[in-house]
Order: structure tokens, then sequence, then C-alpha cells
């Protein structure tokens, strides 16, 4: 159409086209703090045009293509890529801090300072073997000793029913995500199957994406009906299509007895997928619970039974106060339960500190033998110290602490570059929609003024009639 109609026609398509493209501005500046959001834009084209005789083809003015989302599908994959490492390295940092504040030397009140205690309080045995005093006070030193060795063999242990929980109430959370994720699917698929992009609901899974991988690690794609399919677990799904299934915690029938994380497939089975999670926090609560908390508490097991069956050896062979012998100094097997022998505990006169009954009461060579336990090589195959080997427990502590934070420190890193980087494409700029928002501004003015025009000359022409 040509003629007045044809320019009140391309005057009214303007004015249309230019009020939607600041309705986009407006929700762009409005989204400008959302998480997740992308910022939108219309995208516009001219019209088809008219074929005359004469001139020739003439435009009939402008049209909305669509409105489109600006963002970097590469980018998105791999902020979640990032997401998955740190995820994982941030479950392992806290779960090793927690660690290291437990078995902390710093304070005074650690299991070295017991350990020279107790070793002290048998040298000052041995300067006065018969003394009351100073028996009471190798008692109690070795009894708190023997606690600490409880206390920290029980703290460490419970991180590790806490790590437990962390993965169940995880999975919880990864399932309540699998859900959201396939209702947008959903949404996605019927608002894109009617020829309209699904900018916002495209938003939402990519972020609700996102959370997913710092839990655990995913492989996602997507199909050609916008839907997407997320893999986890060596190939099981998470979601597909409109679907979701879940993941649970069941309890490991191995010696550990430690929980697994199983996807369940709908209809009653499981397929445990522990072994094959490599990402998310989900990878590092587990490698902390299966590798290095067993580590560290089969150690400190290792020097709680040193220390009681060296000692216990040379007790049994020395002699109490009272000519008793063969008597045990501690009970207990491991570190959970070692404790003072009770009879002991009951009578500090049972305590042998003599290796010759015939010179009670002021024969101490059994004390001497055993306080020089303290300097002999009893450990790690006769190569080191009771106190090297706690020493080298405590370091390396604090190596996987420090490594744990590297890493994370590292992928912090990582994560915030690429997440910065997707902001300069996506992110909302104040500025250029404020310049966008005076430019569509000033189109939509002179939309009206093309009316306003055309109104003028149809007026014109109808009072010329």
């Amino acid at each position: 159409m040509s003629g007045i109609y044809g320019i009140l026609g391309m005057g009214s398509r303007a004015l249309l086209i230019n009020q939607k493209a600041m309705d986009i501005t407006g929700h762009n500046i409005a989204n400008v703090n959302t998480p997740g959001f992308s910022r939108q834009r219309v995208n516009l084209s001219t019209n088809d045009p008219v074929s005359f005789f004469q001139p020739g083809q003439m435009g009939t003015g402008v049209k909305a293509l669509e409105i489109q989302r600006i963002y970097d599908r590469f980018l998105g994959a791999q902020i979640n890529n990032e997401n998955q490492s740190l995820g994982r390295w941030d479950a392992q940092k806290s779960t090793f801090e927690k660690v290291e504040m437990i078995i902390d030397e710093t304070s005074g009140y650690g299991l070295s300072q017991a350990m020279n205690e107790f070793w002290n309080a048998w040298q000052d045995l041995v300067d006065n073997p018969s003394g009351q005093a100073e028996r009471v006070s190798l008692l109690n030193k070795s009894e708190n000793m023997a606690d600490r060795f409880q206390k920290f063999y029980g703290d460490i242990q419970q991180v590790r029913e806490d790590i437990n929980n962390s993965i169940s109430g995880t999975t919880e959370e990864i399932n309540l995500i699998a859900g959201q994720i396939a209702d947008l699917n959903q949404q996605v698929s019927v608002i894109e199957a009617g020829g309209q992009n699904a900018n916002d609901y495209r938003d939402q899974r990519d972020l609700l994406l996102k959370e997913l991988s710092s839990k655990i690690d995913i492989n996602s794609f997507e199909g050609d009906d916008g839907m997407v399919t997320v893999i986890v677990g060596g190939g099981n799904p998470l979601v597909q299509d409109s679907s979701s299934w879940s993941l649970s915690v069941a309890p490991d029938t191995g010696p550990d007895n430690q929980d697994m994380v199983v996807w369940e497939d709908g209809y009653g089975n499981v397929t445990d997928i522990t072994a094959n999670i490599s990402g998310g926090k989900l990878k590092g609560w587990i490698q902390a619970r299966d590798v290095e908390i067993p580590d560290y508490l089969d150690r400190l097991d290792t020097l709680a039974q040193g220390i009681m069956e060296q000692v216990n050896v040379i007790h049994r062979a020395g002699f109490d106060l009272n000519g008793g012998t063969n008597r045990d100094f501690f009970t207990g097997g491991s570190a959970f339960d070692m404790a003072v022998n009770s009879d002991i505990v009951d009578n500090v006169n049972l305590i042998a500190a003599a290796g010759n009954p015939g010179g009670l009461p002021g024969d101490n060579e059994n004390a001497i033998a055993i306080a020089g336990l303290q300097y002999g090589l009893l450990m790690s195959g006769g190569m080191v110290t009771f106190d090297d080997y706690y020493n080298s427990l405590v370091s390396d502590v604090g190596s996987d602490v420090q490594k744990a934070s590297i890493n994370f420190e590292h992928q912090t890193s990582m994560t915030t570059h690429i997440e910065n980087y997707r902001e300069s494409i996506s992110g909302v700029s104040i500025d250029e929609e404020m310049v966008n928002l005076i430019k569509f501004q000033h189109a939509y003015d002179a939309a009206a003024k093309l009316i306003s025009t055309a109104d003028e000359m149809l007026s014109t022409l109808i009072n010329m009639i």
C-alpha cells in the first residue's frame, strides 16, 4: 500500500515497535541486579517492500523480527565446568578446616601438649618413685592424654558424620533443582513451539544449571525442541524433557558403612554412582569422607595403639609398691576407647615404677624405661618417635587445608573472571540502556509526528473534496 494510508501504516507500525523496544529497555533496566539475567533487545528489519512500475520498489517501514536474548552458550558451559571444581574445593576446604580446628596445637590444649605432660609425669616419677603426689599427677596426665585421644577421634568422626548429613541434604536440593529444570523445559518448549523466544525462562533454567553444577558434576545439552537434558553419575539422566529423576543416599554394606549416593530409576531400582561423581560439593565431601578423614583416624589409632602397647609391655614387666606385677597401664584397643586401667585409677600404688621387687619402694628402673619411650624410634617401622609421628599428622592436615585453600582461591578467581566476561556480554549496562531509551523515545516521537503529518494530509485532501 502506498499513499497517505501507506504513510499511516508505516507510522503506526513504527510507533508500536518503538514502544515495544522501550518496553524491552525498561525490562533490562528493571533486572539490572537480577542474578543470571541476560539483557534482551528487539531485532528490527525493514518491512517487505512494494513493487511499482515507476519508480520501482518502495519501502513500507519497519518490522520486529524477534526479541533476542544476548547470551553466549559456550561461556555458560565454561561457568558450569568451573563451578563444579569450585564446589568441590569449597567442600574440602571447609571440611579440612574443621579437622584443623580440632587438632589445634596453638591453644595449648592439643594432643602434643598432653603427650609431653604424660612423658614428663613419668620423668617426675623417676625422681621420686614412691611419691604419692607424683603418682597422682601421673594418673591425671595419663587420663588427660587418653581423653585427648578420645575427644580428637570422636570429633573427627563427627566431622565425617556431618559430611553424611551434608551429602543427604545436598541430594534433596539436587532433586528439587532437577524438578524445577524439568518444569522450565516444558515452559520453554511450549513457548518456542509457537515461534517465540522463552528468554526469561531460559535465564532461570541456566541459573539453576549453574547452581546444580556447584553440587554435582553434570553434562548438559539442549535438543532441537529447546529442552535440556542433564546427565550425572556416569551416564544416568537427571533431567530429560519434562521428566526428572532422583538421587538419594543409602547405607553401604561394606566394612566402612558410609552412605553411598544412588540414582533411582523410578521403578524402585537404584544404582550406586558414588565412584562416578567427579565434581561439585558432593565430590569434595566424598573425597574427604572416604580418603583423607579415614587416614587421619587410622593414624590417630596407630599412635594411640603404639603408645598403649609400648607402655603396657614395660609396665607389665615392672613392680608396683605392693610388689605386684603383670598389670597393663592402659586399656582399650584404639584412640576411641583408650583409658587408664581402672585398678590404677582406684589405687595409684599399683603403678609399676620398679624394675626389681627387691628395690622397693625406691626402685625407678621401670619408670625410667617408660619415660625413655618418648625418644624411642618406635613408629613407622622404627623410623620416628611418637611425637614425630603425631607432628607429621598435624603437618599433613595443614597441608591438606593449604592445598584446598589454594585450589579454592584459584577456582574462585577463574569463576569470577568468566562471570565478569559473561557480564560484559550479557549483563545490563544502565548507561547503554538509557541511551537506547532516549533513542527509542525520539523514534517514537518521530513516528507519532509521521502519523500526525499523514492525518493533516488526509484532512487537507478531504477538505478539497
